[in-house]
């Protein structure tokens, strides 16, 4: 459907087109090591968070995920809930992530190689009620960690131990101003940086504030507005700069439906603060060697024993529900006697990406119970689905009676906010056109292409899925 070069990202002429990265990656935080750009961001109940690698800023693919399981996520009740808003930081070899859930307190993980296996979740703080942690470390070894406070307006700093597994303080406000939040600590010129969204995510703005002590008081400056662009906010995101010195800004733009998407804005540091251009709709791309295009995988054929990163699990998953390994080329997932899609376990999910798509799945449901139900829908607050339920040796999928016990659906999806359901013959006849609807966010996440099965306990077998999107490489298979 699409060219390698896509309506966003990279152009493909030594310029980019906003945003870089057109899916949900809600309050990212970004930095670099040597050549190497790293990418993490909130993902709420999602299982779990995603890590991305860049070498140039506008091309990313996925390449780990954090944590697969998070204490207290097994029942199926807490959307919304889960990692807000994590800062990523590389220190003594070592890179560090800290988030907070609202009600669970603030958690850190490490590893020595992004790519590689991550510690699990250490629960620094169980207190409840924060948000939008940060360390830093000083050159004279002290460690500090800032953070918020659900609600917003305040950032408190902590002393921290060195290691990060304790706080060694109550903390103490630093700054207060209107919705204050999204911590991000930088030290620049011999000053202490923070580098915050304010007045809110649809038309608030971003601030820097310096000072020569960490504890304050700190000078501020509103460094990027929405002007007359599209980008509502702009809201949180990460300062990072290039080995010559350049510097950028990546940061999301909140799209309802799509979810928060991700920008990158020319920097550059002037007269002491953080001067940001934009928001800017195409640009130059940084002075970074050529990468070959591309943008997270999202097509899956299940033939890997392990599920692609594209995929996280609406909460826990239930391991035993689920296989990779019991038909080669098929993801089975079993059934429970749960109706509401939005109360099953084991529920798959992934992003929507780009502004138009289409998602296309093969289920074999011969395993299946009598009037169980399973399909492909845009999960949110209130959810669209195309589903084929099992009676006797054929299925039924809305009103169409099928004399056979696999099928083919079909979601296709418009400028994220309409939504059509197809069933694709298997003889090459065009498709079937079943319904159409509108997308809904999740709670502080956008809609998610998921697969679902419950009404009954037997097993359907999904395969060949295919996403084909407006971006780089249209979602086909990378």
């Amino acid at each position: 459907m699409y060219d390698k070069i896509g309506t966003w990202g990279d152009m493909g002429d030594g310029s980019y087109r906003n945003p870089v990265l057109f899916a949900d990656y809600s309050d990212p935080d970004c930095i670099r090591v040597g050549d190497d750009y790293w990418l993490i961001c909130s993902e709420f109940n999602f299982m779990g968070m995603p890590v991305l690698h860049s070498r140039d800023l506008v091309n990313w693919e996925l390449v780990n995920r954090v944590y697969t399981r998070l204490e207290g996520y097994d029942r199926i009740e807490r959307y919304g809930e889960g990692s807000w808003a994590p800062a990523l930081r590389f220190h003594d070899g070592v890179f560090y992530i800290f988030f907070c859930t609202p009600k669970d307190g603030l958690f850190m993980c490490r590893a020595e190689d992004p790519r590689g296996e991550w510690s699990e979740p250490l629960c620094v703080s169980p207190t409840p009620g924060w948000e939008d942690p940060c360390p830093i470390w000083d050159d004279d070894g002290n460690a500090w960690l800032g953070r918020s406070r659900v609600g917003a307006g305040a950032i408190i700093l902590h002393r921290m131990s060195p290691d990060g597994t304790r706080l060694m303080d109550e903390g103490r406000i630093i700054y207060e101003g209107p919705v204050a939040e999204g911590t991000k600590f930088y030290r620049h010129g011999g000053m202490y940086y923070l580098v915050i969204p304010e007045e809110g995510v649809p038309t608030g703005c971003e601030t820097a504030l310096r000072s020569r002590s960490i504890l304050g008081p700190y000078e501020r400056r509103v460094v990027l507005r929405q002007g007359d662009s599209w980008v509502n906010g702009p809201h949180q995101g990460a300062l990072v700069d290039t080995p010559d010195g350049e510097l950028w800004f990546m940061h999301f733009s909140s799209t309802g439906a799509a979810g928060r998407v991700v920008h990158l804005q020319p920097a550059a540091w002037k007269d002491g603060w953080p001067e940001i251009y934009g928001p800017v709709t195409r640009h130059k791309k940084p002075s970074l060697p050529v990468c070959e295009i591309c943008s997270p995988r999202t097509s899956d054929d299940f033939s890997s024993p392990e599920l692609g990163w594209q995929w996280q699990w609406n909460h826990n998953p239930v391991d035993s529900l689920w296989s990779l390994s019991e038909r080669r080329g098929s993801l089975r997932l079993t059934g429970t006697g749960e109706t509401d899609v939005m109360k099953m376990p084991n529920v798959l999910t992934q992003r929507l990406t780009g502004a138009c798509g289409l998602v296309r799945v093969r289920l074999d449901m011969s395993a299946a119970a009598e009037g169980q139900a399973a399909g492909i829908m845009l999960m949110g607050r209130q959810p669209f689905a195309v589903s084929a339920v099992k009676e006797g040796n054929g299925l039924r999928v809305g009103e169409k009676r099928i004399e056979a016990l696999a099928v083919t659906l079909q979601l296709s999806m418009q400028y994220f906010t309409e939504v059509h359901s197809a069933l694709i013959p298997s003889d090459g006849a065009p498709a079937a056109e079943l319904g159409s609807g509108f997308m809904t966010p999740c709670v502080w996440k956008g809609s998610r292409v998921a697969l679902f099965t419950g009404g009954g306990e037997g097993k359907v077998f999904f395969s060949d899925f295919k996403y084909i999107h407006d971006g780089p490489n249209g979602g086909a298979k990378q």
